[in-house]
């Protein structure tokens, strides 16, 4: 099969003008719903609609481009959201990747480019609601989402809908029409950047659990209060996850991680020792039986350390979201194209952060590679990836998407 060319100008002056919409020094503040967000979703709609593809934005922000009636369609895409502090290609460049590789197919006749759907999927990074346009379009949203969710300055799901004009109605997708799923992403880890390799195609996918971890103790005047006589759930808090860190250092494996990502004192003044402290934890691994090992030593300190910490420590888990093994077949197109576009500088790999593909895996064969990230650096001001490897990528992706096609053909 004849090799498919993109396009490197347009790629990269696509992620260019992409970046523009909620910039911020070398970054991007783009959360789901701001007006940056909604102004860059209708500025790709524009872009899906000038190449040909019937685009729409639907009630959750999906922005979905489809190809054409073909019962056997592969799908693309990743999402264009940020963190509160963003950098300016995570998730989107999966999105301009997927717009370029449409194009490209559209201008190469030996392949089938009508057989091509993209997408940028709704608030993948969870200022409402984690994954909320992937579940939204697989049918997989709780209804109770729209009127319960809520950001973490109080601001409702509901109502940042109605302010963007969007009614919460997703676009489900059609079960007969796809063959496959198909992601790009930066890295947003150190590894290809580490071994100097410039693709990563990805066989599975780290699972994750978060537990809200709650310290009960006594407020009491922090000046006249004896040490030992203090019940003091900010020092129990402090000094049981210390004791975690240890713990997860002795029983996780290369691939373990784990993050204390918020922590709070209540009343939260320095003359009164906390009567509650309250942090958040998650931990990821691509086993689920590491996972349970973890999940199981949290457990068992919690109960061993109560007594010595002098508090009552309440755990409560509020997300489980397994591992997943990605589709052998497509792993070995993607292999055989990056072997053809950079020999020897491409490795299979695991991915810790936690992707739309890994939900549609579960529905169809789905694949995904990845790209460096200078330095390993993601979700800040400071990513990047050069411009030889973004476009090294886009051409990888490009060529497996026509052979994804071919095959089904």
């Amino acid at each position: 099969m004849k090799s498919v060319s993109i396009n490197p100008d347009r790629l990269l002056n696509d992620l260019y003008e992409l970046r523009k919409f909620g910039q911020y020094k070398t970054g991007v503040i783009r959360q789901m719903y701001s007006r940056a967000d909604m102004e860059s979703r209708q500025w790709l709609q524009e872009q899906m609609t000038s190449s040909g593809l019937d685009a729409q934005i639907d009630g959750l922000g999906n922005v979905i481009g489809y190809s054409g009636k073909s019962s056997r369609t592969l799908l693309m895409g990743s999402h264009t959201d940020t963190q509160p502090i963003g950098g300016w290609l995570d998730g989107a460049y999966g999105v301009i990747c997927a717009l370029e590789v449409y194009r490209s197919l559209a201008e190469n006749p030996d392949t089938c480019h009508m057989s091509v759907d993209i997408a940028s999927w709704a608030d993948e990074e969870n200022t409402f609601h984690d994954f909320l346009g992937c579940k939204g379009f697989l049918g997989q949203l709780p209804p109770q989402v729209i009127n319960t969710a809520i950001r973490a300055d109080g601001l409702r799901l509901k109502d940042a809908l109605n302010a963007s004009g969007l009614n919460g109605i997703s676009e489900q997708y059609d079960p007969e029409r796809y063959l496959a799923y198909l992601s790009t992403h930066i890295e947003q880890g150190p590894r290809l950047d580490i071994s100097q390799k410039q693709i990563g195609i990805v066989n599975q996918i780290s699972g994750c659990r978060e537990f809200e971890i709650s310290f009960f103790g006594e407020s009491n005047h922090a000046g006249s209060t004896p040490m030992a006589m203090r019940r003091d759930a900010g020092m129990a808090m402090m000094e049981f996850a210390t004791i975690l860190n240890r713990r997860f250092r002795q029983t996780g494996t290369k691939q373990s991680v784990w993050t204390i990502g918020h922590a709070e004192f209540d009343p939260g003044v320095l003359s009164v020792i906390p009567g509650k402290a309250t942090m958040t934890l998650q931990f990821r691994d691509p086993s689920p039986a590491q996972l349970d090992r973890m999940e199981q030593a949290l457990w068992q300190m919690a109960k061993a350390l109560q007594k010595d910490l002098k508090v009552d420590i309440q755990i409560e888990k509020e997300t489980d979201i397994a591992p997943v093994r990605l589709d052998g077949k497509v792993q070995e197109v993607l292999c055989h194209i990056a072997q053809q576009h950079c020999p020897n500088h491409w490795q299979v790999m695991s991915s810790g952060a936690i992707h739309d593909t890994g939900l549609f895996s579960h529905i169809m064969p789905s694949g995904m590679l990845l790209v460096p990230s200078i330095g390993g650096i993601s979700h800040s001001f400071d990513e990047d990836t050069s411009e030889e490897d973004l476009v090294t990528g886009c051409e990888v992706l490009a060529n497996a998407a026509a052979e994804i096609i071919r095959q089904a053909s």
